[in-house]
């Protein structure tokens, strides 16, 4: 933890000022418990600014290939990356990240599974509703990076109000139906603060 926060503290340095970086919503953060945040994604600095932005320490998920090259395979486990193969079909990733919830920890996902061409969000793969329903009591919290990342272009990073999943949970509704909420939930942020 003593290097994830080192490493959260150089990055913080680098980027917030370069990219100017601005976060709205942090009251909307639980203080404790399980959190799953989902995002859009536009960006391969997405998941270092979204890292920074929250107020708790994050987990995410990283391409299994990153972990195979030789400086990044001994740093991504120190900053709370774990390997997923692509798609969402990796058992142990999965087992991993809900663990991680169960245990009142925060984990990050992109739902989109890639980072998108046009900056519009795309269609969320259906794990995002997966880890909703089955995080226990974990909290789901959209949120979402407005950018274009340029040099000295303000990056914001908005956490919307947590999705109550009880009633989801409760009548064991689809993960694609949870999902759609959740893509919903991003792209409603969007629309409030993209014109802004």
């Amino acid at each position: 933890m003593e290097f994830y926060q080192f490493a959260r503290g150089v990055v913080k340095t680098v980027l917030f000022p370069f990219y100017r970086v601005k976060v709205i919503g942090r009251d909307n953060f639980p203080k404790e418990g399980g959190v799953l945040i989902c995002s859009n994604h536009i960006s391969n600095f997405d998941p270092p600014v979204v890292g920074i932005a929250a107020p708790r320490s994050l987990y995410f998920m990283a391409k299994e290939e990153l972990f195979k090259v030789p400086v990044l395979k001994g740093i991504l486990p120190k900053i709370n990356a774990f390997p997923v193969k692509r798609g969402f079909s990796d058992r142990q990733a999965l087992r991993t990240a809900l663990n991680l919830l169960k245990d009142g920890n925060v984990v990050g996902l992109f739902p989109e599974g890639h980072r998108s061409k046009d900056g519009k969000l795309g269609e969320g793969f259906s794990g995002a509703g997966f880890f909703a329903l089955r995080g226990g009591d974990a909290v789901v919290l959209p949120c979402a990076v407005i950018g274009p990342y340029k040099r000295f272009h303000p990056i914001t990073v908005v956490f919307g109000k947590p999705i109550d999943m009880t009633p989801y949970r409760e009548r064991r509704a689809k993960a694609e139906e949870v999902t759609a909420v959740i893509m919903s939930g991003i792209q409603q942020i969007l629309d409030e603060y993209e014109q802004k």
